[in-house]
């Protein structure tokens, strides 16, 4: 069985620079803020309970974050990272979100493989999908307002993946992507990795309804009929 313990920093001639070192002691407390709060929910987690699991010092600690609610912050923002990077590598489009070759081509399509990219990113990061779908809501207003950017962030990027320019259109991504987050928030509170991923199909199959339909307004690249 591998040794899941944390490993200490060097010390000495070749101790690493005091900004990697802060680098690597955030990216510890992050995931362990996620991990713990996967656990124990935000409430019963403890500034303790993040060191015991991260093996950093409470000194450290205080070094990179002013408390509790910014460590959780912070992770917060690592999740939406996490995401949004997968969500740009499986549509083919580079960190600033433009898209590349395999990019172009039907909308339908290029949904169907963000919106797939999304439950993976989901199931894989479980603990950081737990701590940005639900361990929000505990954390207090200022967390739920870097959620709803968050959400809006992505209803932007749905709404160019599909071409949509218009104001009704636009409105019909914002719905889809509230409707997702309150479908996948159920599987993810109970585990449910299966379930999670057997989301996919259905939205998938809905979306293309809707796109058929008209319901996403004028479009800058609306096949045409088949």
């Amino acid at each position: 069985m591998p040794d899941s313990s944390p490993r200490r920093l060097p010390r000495g001639r070749y101790a690493l620079a005091r900004e990697e070192v802060e680098r690597i002691q955030r990216s510890r407390l992050c995931a362990a803020m996620a991990e713990v709060m996967a656990e124990k929910g935000y409430v019963a987690t403890s500034v303790a309970d993040v060191l015991r699991r991260s093996g950093v010092s409470r000194q450290s600690f205080y070094q990179v974050f002013d408390s509790k609610i910014d460590c959780f912050m912070a992770a917060f923002d690592t999740a939406g990272d996490l995401l949004m990077r997968r969500l740009l590598e499986m549509v083919g489009a580079d960190e600033h979100g433009v898209p590349g070759p395999e990019a172009t081509g039907d909308p339908l399509d290029r949904f169907e493989r963000a919106f797939t990219a999304y439950l993976e990113a989901l199931a894989i990061e479980l603990p950081y999908t737990r701590l940005f779908l639900i361990e929000v809501y505990a954390a207090g207003p200022a967390a739920i307002r870097r959620r709803s950017e968050l959400q809006a962030a992505i209803t932007d990027g749905f709404a160019d993946l599909m071409g949509v320019t218009g104001d009704a259109g636009r409105f019909t991504c914002q719905m889809i992507v509230a409707a997702t987050s309150t479908l996948v928030t159920r599987a993810v509170a109970d585990n449910d990795i299966e379930g999670l991923r057997a989301i996919g199909p259905r939205v998938i199959d809905h979306v293309r309804t809707l796109w058929q339909a008209g319901a996403f307004g004028s479009v800058a690249d609306r096949p045409g009929p088949s």
